[in-house]
């Protein structure tokens, strides 16, 4: 009779713990990173979020939340407006002195890495899995990407092994005017890798390109990313405000190649796997036709 008393007051003890754990698990989410407000999305807890900032465009329903402005121009005002019970984003959000305002006055602030690799995609998820109380779901969340680029690999892998690698560039403007150019250490140079090219690119970051740089990289696939045009209008507006692009032989070769850039913000995403693959038969259309 002791024993089963006991077990009973254990078993009670147990489950007060778990609500009492789970009751302490953030229920009000304000994001400040595009990947990371879609992992929340994909690991079940949209409805979490009640608040997002400017690059937290996907999936579409998130543009009906209120918005935060741009990560790195925060103000602590709109976001404790929101009454939000933690804060996510990556080293890429600020200003520093606004995170410390809303830390003072209470909400935690869980900062991510925007690093693009898989190790910190990982970790990432993992500790989603934790604000959320389901690192299990996290894990095959972060198994089924794995298992994707895994894939995605094996495809370039092959193509690679019977086709020239790429010269590519991907260039990430506003309207066409001043773009960049993207270099090593980004987002983009690992979405370029990826895909099967090789970035050209030699700098790290993000550097203005110069007419005489591009003539001499001259790329045979040139990639580009607009932050307010999409489609025809902002392939138009990029060849119109830098006509030295009709020089280069990847646009006289008609193969100039859009990526929405929200996907080059805040680390890994999960809509890169699809993208990769559409961009490694923009890449490669012989080899794809041929499969």
């Amino acid at each position: 009779m002791r024993l089963r008393l006991r077990l009973i007051t254990l078993f009670a003890g147990l489950v007060i713990s778990t609500v009492s754990s789970a009751a302490e698990l953030p229920h009000r989410w304000v994001s400040a990173g595009g990947a990371l407000s879609e992992w929340v999305c994909a690991l079940g807890a949209e409805s979490k979020l009640v608040g997002v900032d400017t690059t937290s465009q996907h999936p579409e329903s998130l543009k009906s939340l209120p918005s935060i402005g741009y990560q790195r121009q925060l103000s602590a005002e709109g976001i404790l407006s929101l009454r939000p019970d933690v804060l996510i984003g990556t080293q890429e959000m600020g200003p520093a002195e606004v995170l410390k305002q809303i830390q003072a006055a209470g909400v935690p602030v869980e900062m991510f890495s925007a690093q693009a690799d898989l190790t910190t995609l990982q970790a990432t998820l993992t500790h989603l899995g934790r604000l959320l109380g389901d690192t299990a779901h996290a894990k095959d969340v972060f198994d089924r990407f794995k298992q994707q680029m895994d894939q995605q690999q094996a495809q370039v892998k092959h193509l690679q092994a019977t086709h020239k690698t790429l010269g590519v560039l991907l260039l990430l403007g506003h309207a066409g005017g001043k773009p960049m150019i993207a270099g090593k250490d980004t987002a983009a140079d690992w979405l370029l890798t990826q895909a099967g090219g090789r970035n050209l690119a030699t700098h790290s970051g993000y550097k203005p390109f110069s007419v005489e740089a591009l003539a001499g990289l001259n790329p045979e696939v040139l990639v580009f990313a607009d932050r307010s045009l999409s489609g025809e209008a902002a392939r138009a507006a990029l060849l119109k405000e830098n006509p030295v692009l009709a020089s280069i032989r990847a646009v006289k070769a008609g193969r100039l190649y859009e990526v929405d850039p929200t996907l080059l913000v805040g680390g890994l995403g999960p809509r890169l796997p699809e993208r990769l693959k559409q961009l490694t038969v923009e890449f490669y259309p012989e080899a794809a036709a041929a499969q």
